[in-house]
């Protein structure tokens, strides 16, 4: 299924990256569902992205975040020691990578493994520029502004303000 976002960019200026990653979401690859992995929200501006890594050492899993990007990279080495015979291999432990999107302010801030789960810390700090701020109506004047105002009444002789 392809979505078509034509009448929505055609009305629309700087959504463009949106509708790319909607887009490409429909698309699937061959290595889609290897390794699986949950995503979850652990408070109002936290995440935990959480991978199966069984088989692998933290020294073959590769995290690197770069702007808008979390790339996980698993890259098996092979065991030259390992002499074993197979009868059925169901555990996989093949190489990959798996790609998260992430949203603007939303960083690492730490990753751990344990019992074949890996588990990445995400924040969202949005700047106090960025926040809702209250504007409060007639507060713009600062009292500055009022105390020149009345110096230069002053300097020119203007008395029409004093009281008599």
């Amino acid at each position: 299924m392809r979505l078509d976002f034509t009448p929505y960019r055609r009305t629309t200026v700087g959504f463009d990256h949106l509708f790319e990653l909607l887009e490409n979401a429909g698309r699937t690859s061959q290595n889609e569902n290897y390794p699986p992995f949950n995503i979850e929200r652990t408070g109002e501006n936290d995440y935990e992205i959480t991978v199966a890594v069984a088989g692998f050492k933290p020294h073959e899993i590769d995290i690197t975040a770069q702007q808008n990007m979390l790339v996980v990279a698993g890259s098996k080495q092979p065991d030259s020691n390992d002499n074993r015979e197979y009868l059925h291999m169901g555990i996989a432990s093949r190489n990959f990578e798996r790609r998260f999107q992430l949203a603007d302010y939303v960083h690492v801030t730490g990753a751990d493994i344990e019992d074949g789960l890996l588990k990445i810390s995400l924040l969202r700090e949005i700047p106090d520029a960025l926040k809702p701020r209250k504007i409060l109506i007639g507060e713009q004047k600062s009292a500055e502004v009022i105390e020149h105002k009345a110096a230069k009444k002053a300097k020119s002789g203007d008395t029409s303000d004093q009281a008599a």
